[in-house]
């Protein structure tokens, strides 16, 4: 700790006092020691942070095992007592920290005292003794000490963690303490709430509830949880319903040391549930110091209904919905409508209503909710307009109905007011790769879903998440963050073909070696050789190479399947196939195949690839000026993917118009607008700690 002035130990000094002073008050923490000397919270965390090196509910804590040790040197009080004493609600949390912080527990504090007298008393060591140890450090060789230091920098403990991020939490399942199995409903709720209220705060990282479902019988310890989900933090809890009382334990651990840095028990009635659940979530994130926006606060704070019954409705129903099955879907709409019938005002269970009836609707055979989607969701945004939920309800309307710019609209508002929305942002990622084609929004949606909503998927949906991931890594030019997120998508399912393919053109945008990704991909058709997708890949890197012979093998091949199955798969291939035939001389085919890639463009004409394709078009007809033209309106755009900067150059249909200067004078603007929106998608990736875990 630096050397403080006499101004900043007057002020370490007053903090000290007020602590003391409020001592026993185990909840007096960061928030009433910044209102009892006048400070905002943020000013008191800064300015002890800077004077300390501690964060303050760290100092808070340091300050009551220090008034611990003196009393239990006096030796008047018992352990279990000076615990409450000293402000700490539970004695085995107090021993964990008084351990933590002098290396032993309370109890022997009167033997190490003891025992230091002892060691105090021995006489010094003959200084030819010393002088021996010195000399036999000294001795050591040259090349030991270069090893160990090597050691210790690259393997040992000196060698830096990899960064987690700083304000992350998982929230365990809490365990029902109950022998009454069926009260489970009420704990599980309790923790869910808990969860959805942390999630509501921007500054956090919280792991959604799927991701965390699988460790409720668990084996593992808090830090392999707390590494397997990527967070700093890990919240346990458990608790019981007796009768119209409620007893919660709840702690929260810093999950790589395993070290319990705050605990608190609740005996709170029934009628106080809400209570519990805004209480927790705002202690939590004290502890951590998280910044809660005075508008997150005030959504916290908010009670869903002032109808218990329809409450416990509500609880029920979501226990249901979370069983993620037909039958806990059908059980769960209706218990959501029980709730309904007790209070007709419950925004979240005519959200949760909705949301249930979009999900019925996917996966019922010719069943159509689309009326009973729109009437709940409407309902919950009368009732709260600001509730995440009933706004992601209404997205899911829109998604169902195909208005997709309204479901992006409904999902963003969504998204201000739960940011850590797993649902939400898992559509938006969705939205802006399929329907928008905007890869600097798809990347940023991908790598949040991903960052808090892997865990909650088997090996085979994680595979594809990250080959999605690093297809959105790849379209914005992230080559090396695109390798390892296909090289994970490939150690959760190594027998994924289509990561196979995929990284055979991720490879190339690295190494930019064509017959190296036309071999393999050759090798991975030969894994399963119906493939028709990696056929039409293998014909696509030949005709780039203008080895139109390998180019018609493959696409005569795909041509015959897509026919036979009756497909309109690829029609963007066309202009390839169709000038590869035509190379190979059929004539009429060629014709064929070029009048249905025109068809195509014409159809897109709302694309950004429009112009590309037009040019694309002009150019292989021999009309130069206009595919200069349309060429020129496309570099314009500035959002489309690396695979143009990457292909365009050596693409055969342009070849009448590449010795063209203008041609390269576009084209040069074309990569200067790309690698300007990269660096601009980087900074912000890097702004908000996207990058990290990649």
């Amino acid at each position: 700790m630096p050397e403080l002035n006499p101004r900043d130990n007057e002020f370490l000094n007053s903090l000290r006092e007020q602590i003391i002073q409020n001592l026993s008050d185990e909840k007096f923490g960061v928030s009433e020691l910044a209102n009892t000397i006048g400070m905002s919270r943020s000013n008191l965390l800064r300015k002890v942070q800077k004077l300390t090196g501690l964060s303050i509910s760290k100092y808070i804590r340091n300050i009551r095992l220090e008034e611990a040790m003196e009393m239990l040197k006096h030796g008047t009080s018992t352990v279990s007592e000076i615990a409450y004493e000293v402000g700490f609600g539970s004695i085995s949390y107090f021993v964990k920290c008084f351990r933590e912080q002098y290396g032993y527990p309370p109890g022997e504090t009167g033997q190490q005292a003891q025992k230091k007298k002892e060691e105090a008393a021995k006489p010094a060591g003959k200084p030819l003794e010393r002088k021996r140890a010195v000399k036999l450090i000294y001795s050591i060789p040259t090349v030991i000490i270069t090893l160990v230091l090597l050691w210790m920098v690259t393997l040992g403990p000196l060698k830096k963690a990899e960064s987690l991020p700083e304000k992350s939490i998982a929230v365990l399942p809490f365990k029902n303490d109950s022998n009454d199995s069926t009260n489970v409903y009420i704990i599980n709720g309790l923790m869910e709430a808990i969860l959805n209220n942390l999630q509501q705060i921007e500054d956090l990282k919280v792991v959604s509830r799927t991701s965390v479902e699988k460790y409720r019988q668990s084996k593992l310890t808090i830090p392999e949880i707390a590494r397997e989900l990527n967070v700093s933090y890990v919240i346990e809890g458990s608790g019981q319903k007796i009768g119209d009382q409620i007893l919660l334990n709840v702690q929260l651990i810093k999950g790589e040391e395993d070290d319990h840095l705050w605990a608190e028990q609740y005996n709170r009635q029934v009628k106080d549930i809400f209570t519990i659940q805004q209480e927790v979530a705002k202690n939590i994130a004290n502890e951590i110091e998280a910044i809660v926006k005075p508008e997150e606060e005030e959504r916290i704070n908010e009670i869903p209904t002032h109808n218990l019954v329809a409450y416990d409705y509500y609880l029920k129903g979501m226990d249901s919905f979370n069983r993620e099955s037909m039958e806990g879907l059908e059980a769960g709409i209706n218990w959501m409508q029980k709730a309904i019938e007790e209070d007709e005002e419950f925004a979240n269970a005519h959200a949760a209503l909705g949301m249930a009836y979009y999900f019925l609707d996917m996966f019922t055979a010719g069943a159509d909710y689309i009326k009973e989607m729109g009437y709940h969701a409407d309902k919950a945004l009368l009732y709260n307009p600001q509730l995440a939920s009933a706004l992601t309800a209404k997205a899911l309307y829109f998604v169902r109905i195909k208005s997709i710019k309204e479901a992006e609209t409904y999902l963003l508002k969504a998204l201000e007011y739960n940011p850590n929305s797993a649902m939400v942002l898992n559509q938006l990622s969705d939205i802006y790769a399929t329907h928008f084609s905007n890869p600097k929004k798809y990347l940023e949606y991908a790598l949040r879903g991903v960052d808090i909503d892997i865990a909650s998927n088997d090996s085979t949906a994680a595979s594809f998440i990250y080959l999605h991931l690093s297809n959105a890594f790849i379209q914005s030019g992230f080559v090396e963050e695109s390798i390892r997120a296909i090289n994970k998508s490939l150690a959760y399912k190594p027998d994924n073909l289509f990561s196979e393919y995929v990284k055979a053109y991720v490879l190339f945008a690295r190494d930019r070696d064509l017959d190296a990704t036309k071999e393999t991909l050759i090798a991975t058709l030969a894994r399963d050789t119906n493939r028709f997708d990696i056929m039409q890949e293998i014909g696509n890197t030949c005709y780039y190479l203008r080895d139109y012979d390998c180019a018609y093998k493959y696409f005569s091949k795909f041509v015959t399947i897509r026919e036979r199955l009756q497909l309109d798969a690829y029609p963007n291939k066309n202009a390839e196939i169709s000038l590869v035939y035509g190379k190979m001389g059929y004539k009429e085919d060629a014709a064929k195949f070029m009048k249905a890639y025109k068809a195509y463009v014409d159809a897109s004409s709302n694309s950004i690839y429009y112009n590309l394709n037009m040019a694309m078009y002009y150019a292989h007809m021999g009309e130069e000026e206009k595919a200069l033209e349309h060429l020129r309106l496309f570099s314009e755009e500035d959002e489309f993917q690396y695979w143009i900067i990457l292909f365009t150059p050596m693409d055969p249909m342009l070849d009448n118009i590449k010795d063209n200067p203008e041609f390269t004078e576009i084209f040069a603007k074309l990569e200067q607008n790309f690698w300007a929106n990269h660096r601009q998608i980087r900074s912000t990736l890097e702004m908000k700690n996207l990058l990290n875990d990649l």
